[in-house]
């Protein structure tokens, strides 16, 4: 493995966190010479990097002039503000402005401490400190650059650990290979292909094409792509470009500038152009050819096709008599979120350890996720995506789950009966599902090796596998032979471990990690789990006769705090005795039951599977179980939520209508609308004096009949609360 522990990205980074530690170190406190040079920073970052923000912002005005200038741009649209969809640029600007706010807030502070002061401004202090001081760091002082290389290099491996990827057999670093580069690069220039330039070489692509050579092998369409070409100079490269024969051409070697590191060579003072790295260590370790180089589909050009061109440039003195230098790339895609690629540099990513700390993944979650896409496409992190992962791998969590139950069996029938188990016998029953889930898993083998030897198409081997669960799943265990089906498990453990996602897998082993509970907790869970079966099948057929449960414990045992499972099965059993002893009818007993199982082992992250006609299957906790039974709980608060809703509307339709039944049918209508009215207070004029009409009278009879109906309501309720007291 190649480690680049010297680029232009990680000269600035390193350079910056040295410079702003040094400042920050002469500041106890947040005087006004430290807020006058972070304001001027803080104006320093919005003129480089939000130029519809005007500079001379003040902090206290910052959150209103950068969502007018760049609202659209917050509320998900494209910078151009013209319906196309945002991208990388979008998310770059993001990133700004969460740094400039931070800076404006903390600068809007009165009294803030210190500590807190350089967290949130030390996104504008860093290009900022460093634009003052980078001429104080000398070019021989390594250690500066390599402080912050190591410790990103150690989380890397440390993450990879945790991800169970294995360790390289060599590694090779930049600042490790100095003098081997500079001779790397003698030899291009001597062959004829690189020339120098105010102590910088550059590589001469039109002199290794005139011989016969090729460049831009990878990717010969971005070959004059002046963009990509920048790009792979680096930041911190010279911007004057006339002095190159060709516009493809690129450093092989770069002179050193203030604050960069360097070392000696015949041009003078300098370092590794960012390509001739990789060339000159992969060269030194593997030779003049090798077969496999991988990184990002980012690097494919110019970063790889220059390495191609470096390297064949320095083992032929000619283009036409040059061999290959590599036979294959793995050019990866890159981890997405939100349409835009995870990088440091926009600050939109999640670390492994981070992820893995919070709980949002599993080492193997994540792996399951990666193995779902293919390796050389992008993969946008997605809901749909994480539920797809997490549904496979409960789908093989349960597939071994009930392989390794029927190996338990296979293992208790070969302890009782010398040996002859249900795996011999059921070979010869004749029924199809025994030969069709043979020739599934036959034929799952053959198509998982073809998949892989596809380019590595491990979405289709995922697929392979979990079709073949669904299979096996959609048979009766009954008709399928233990044999059989011992099998399965033991091809999809080979796979799966092959895959990397078992850590902890052994030869020979069924299933993988992380399907057992705790082995402190055996001890007390299986007794728990045996006498809880055998209470379920009696309370089943109508009673209970705890005195055929088997032995219990004294009553009055109590565990210490520490040991949960025995404190778990002691209370079990004393609810039992509880209830024997009241006679309790059979549905109090099942309650225990889901009690101690939804309630007291759920609590200790273990979970008992209820199987009809088998016993409950012991098996820890997974994030899917909690997730059901969390969704469960929300739809039965909603429901509950709905029908106390429900209640208190129809109550105060209820009491609405009592209220509107105070008024008697008597009264309601002698109002000024009516002149006269009959002895049951209906109008039979208006208030001209004019007889009411036929149809008129019939609809306030109605109204009246509605009215008495009210009234004697509200008259019966009255007479209530009269007799209540109230």
């Amino acid at each position: 493995m190649n480690i680049t522990d010297v680029d232009d990205k990680i000269i600035l980074t390193a350079r910056q966190q040295h410079l702003l530690s040094q400042w920050l170190a002469k500041r106890a406190s947040v005087d006004s010479d430290t807020r006058d040079t972070t304001t001027k920073a803080f104006r320093a970052y919005v003129e480089r990097n939000l130029p519809l923000v005007a500079s001379e912002t003040a902090p206290e005005a910052w959150y209103h002039l950068a969502n007018d200038a760049y609202g659209h741009v917050l509320n998900g649209q494209s910078a151009a503000n013209d319906g196309s969809p945002p991208g990388d640029k979008e998310a770059k600007i993001k990133m700004h402005l969460r740094t400039a706010g931070s800076a404006a807030e903390v600068l809007s502070m009165a009294n803030p401490g210190m500590p807190d002061f350089a967290a949130k401004a030390s996104g504008v202090l860093l290009p900022y400190i460093d634009s003052l001081q980078k001429h104080t760091v000398t070019g021989n002082d390594h250690d500066i650059f390599t402080k912050l290389t190591k410790r990103y290099e150690q989380r890397f491996f440390d993450d990879m650990a945790a991800l169970n990827v294995r360790s390289p057999d060599q590694v090779t670093r930049v600042t490790e290979y100095g003098p081997q580069i500079v001779d790397f690069v003698k030899q291009i220039e001597q062959n004829g292909f690189a020339y120098a330039n105010e102590g910088s070489v550059y590589y001469d692509t039109h002199s290794w094409e005139s011989t016969g050579g090729v460049y831009a092998r990878l990717e010969p369409w971005n070959r004059n792509d002046k963009e990509l070409q920048q790009d792979g100079e680096g930041s911190l490269s010279t911007k004057k470009t006339g002095f190159k024969r060709s516009g493809a051409d690129f450093a092989l070697w770069k002179a050193s500038k203030e604050g960069e590191p360097s070392w000696e060579s015949p041009w003078g003072e300098g370092r590794p152009g960012w390509h001739i790295e990789c060339s000159a260590m992969a060269s030194d370790v593997l030779g003049k050819q090798f077969d496999i180089h991988s990184g990002g589909i980012d690097l494919a050009f110019p970063h790889h096709d220059n390495e191609l061109a470096q390297s064949e440039a320095y083992w032929s003195k000619s283009g036409k008599d040059s061999k290959q230098w590599v036979n294959y790339f793995l050019h990866m895609g890159h981890l997405s979120i939100q349409g835009s690629k995870m990088s440091k540099s926009l600050k939109n990513f999640t670390t492994i350890r981070e992820a893995i700390a919070k709980g949002d993944w599993t080492p193997r979650g994540l792996r399951v996720v990666f193995l779902l896409g293919a390796w050389r496409d992008g993969l946008e992190i997605t809901g749909e995506v994480v539920k797809a992962g997490r549904a496979w791998e409960d789908k093989i969590d349960n597939l071994f789950l009930k392989i390794r139950d029927v190996q338990q069996r296979q293992e208790r029938l070969r302890n009782t009966t010398n040996g002859v188990t249900n795996g011999v016998h059921s070979v010869s029953i004749i029924d199809d599902a025994i030969g069709s889930v043979a020739d599934e898993l036959d034929t799952a083998k053959d198509k998982f090796r073809d998949a892989l030897c596809d380019s590595f198409d491990t979405p289709t081997a995922m697929r392979i596998i979990s079709d073949l669960v669904t299979f096996y799943n959609s048979q009766k265990p009954n008709n399928v032979p233990d044999i059989i089906a011992l099998d399965l498990g033991r091809w999809v453990t080979e796979m799966v471990a092959m895959f990397g996602l078992d850590p902890h897998h052994k030869p020979g082993q069924l299933g993988w990690s992380g399907l057992d509970i705790p082995d402190r907790a055996r001890a007390f869970v299986v007794p728990l789990a045996q006498m809880r079966d055998r209470v379920r099948e009696q309370a089943k057929s109508g009673a209970v006769d705890i005195t055929t449960l088997g032995k219990f414990d004294d009553k009055d045992t109590i565990y210490a705090s520490n040991q949960p499972y025995a404190n778990a099965f002691a209370d079990f059993q004393r609810k039992l005795i509880q209830l024997g002893e009241q006679h309790a009818p059979a549905k109090d007993f099942l309650a225990a039951c889901d009690y101690v199982r939804d309630k007291e082992l759920w609590d200790l992250d273990i979970y008992l599977e209820d199987r009809d006609g088998l016993p409950a299957l012991i098996r820890p906790l997974s994030q899917s179980l909690r997730e059901e039974r969390a969704s469960r709980d929300a739809a039965s608060a909603s429901k509950a939520a709905a029908k106390d809703k429900a209640k208190a509307e129809a109550e105060a339709a209820e009491q609405k209508k009592l209220e509107q039944g105070e008024l008697s049918q008597l009264e309601m209508f002698r109002t000024s609308e009516y002149s006269a009215w009959d002895a049951e207070g209906l109008p039979t004029h208006d208030a001209q004096g004019k007889e009411v009409a036929k149809s008129r009278g019939k609809k306030l009879r109605k109204e009246w009949e509605r009215q008495r109906k009210l009234h004697e309501g509200w008259v019966a309720a009255a007479g209530q609360r009269t007799d209540s007291g109230s």
